[in-house]
């Protein structure tokens, strides 16, 4: 099984859930989550969770951590995934525009492994312009889409913005209205992008905001997106329902309910972070509070003064605690999305069904039409270790 290319999702297709990783424990716990449901999964880094990941200790002043470490997740996802048996899509998360040189990295990454393997390393990026005019906006994404498109790359994009701090962006103090998009942005937004590739996706805001927050505290309408659908069917005289792939950002804390109407009105991605970084946490966090004598001392517990506590103090022990925390925050996430079984069965037909039509702009890539196979070799795999 090989890690694949963010294919489009048919518009009644059920949203994968996009987790972040900072390091290989959280992307492991993350892929056993979903070898354990059988599901499709997305796993993706922020920026500064991939200068996380290549080490705290090397400078960041030009990206250069960054970039290293995003690459380094992927080289890793894609050298463990194929034993877990799912279909995994990788894709980076947030690049404002202060941020474009370590887009530009990994972009360089994606051609060079294209080179060698014709599939780029990545499945996807983001490119988060939201904070600039929205002219500025679509015309960085057209400019780095045409890029993109060639080697089989998704671009997700964010018009109107998603409160809340994140990896350093703050945007606690923005103005409500701002957390709000219009459809007329969106229709710009696709009547630009469209053009070029259908594989791209909107993180459209719906009063999103990053981070947990008291019930009440924050108004999401995920109805709204429908709205945004219906317009778009109009300007495009009816040819097509629920035109649009929309991304669901800051989804930790979000009721079911919430999640429920998003998916129904288009949402394909949600993206959760904090809610399994809470997760991992508590693992580890009961651990430490259970063993608390077995930890103070290499030698001396509860059980005499000799007696050795190695076995409770090396990592592999209490890390693997917070990893399965992790992956039952996980599992439960996926159930919310309808991210199950079922999932990777529309997955394999839109897969067959791209393969007979390429995009009018941009060749059809070939690692897209692998993509059934990977889903179909991913269930085999698994059958014959049974």
């Amino acid at each position: 099984m090989r890690c694949i290319p963010c294919s489009t999702p048919p518009p009644s297709h059920p949203s994968i859930q996009a987790i972040n990783v900072t390091s290989s424990s959280v992307a492991n716990s993350v892929l056993e989550a979903a070898r354990d449901i059988k599901a499709p999964i997305i796993i993706q880094v922020s920026q500064g969770g991939a200068a996380f990941f290549a080490g705290k200790g090397l400078p960041n002043d030009k990206q250069q951590a960054s970039i290293a470490g995003a690459i380094a997740a992927a080289h890793h996802v894609r050298t463990v995934a194929k034993e877990y048996g799912v279909p995994v899509v990788l894709h980076s998360d947030h690049c404002a525009k202060k941020l474009l040189p370590w887009f530009d990295g990994m972009l360089k990454a994606d051609e060079e492994y294209f080179a060698q393997h014709q599939e780029p390393l990545f499945s996807s990026h983001m490119l988060d312009l939201s904070e600039e005019s929205k002219e500025e906006n679509i015309a960085t994404c057209v400019k780095y889409f045409k890029r993109m498109a060639p080697l089989g790359l998704w671009l997700e994009m964010e018009i109107g913005i998603t409160g809340g701090e994140e990896d350093g962006v703050d945007n606690t103090g923005v103005d409500n209205s701002r957390l709000y998009t219009q459809p007329e942005d969106i229709w710009d937004v696709y009547s630009a992008l469209s053009e070029i590739s259908p594989n791209f996706s909107i993180a459209a805001a719906f009063g999103n905001v990053h981070g947990v927050y008291k019930p009440g505290n924050v108004r999401l309408h995920p109805e709204l997106l429908n709205k945004h659908q219906i317009y778009a069917e109009e300007k495009l005289a009816g040819k097509q329902k629920k035109p649009l792939f929309l991304v669901f950002h800051g989804g930790s804390g979000s009721t079911k309910d919430e999640i429920k109407t998003a998916v129904q009105n288009g949402v394909v991605k949600m993206n959760v972070d904090t809610d399994t970084q809470w997760a991992y946490l508590c693992g580890i966090r009961d651990f430490v509070q259970n063993k608390s004598g077995y930890l103070q001392t290499q030698v001396g517990n509860p059980e005499g003064a000799d007696k050795p506590n190695k076995k409770y103090y090396d990592p592999r022990v209490w890390v693997r605690e917070g990893e399965k925390t992790l992956v039952e925050r996980v599992k439960e996430a996926c159930a919310d999305l309808g991210n199950t079984t079922s999932t990777a069965t529309p997955l394999r037909n839109e897969a067959k069904r791209r393969s007979r039509k390429p995009s009018k702009s941009v060749e059809q890539h070939p690692a897209t039409e692998r993509a059934e196979a990977d889903v179909a070799e991913a269930h085999t795999d698994e059958k014959s270790r049974k």
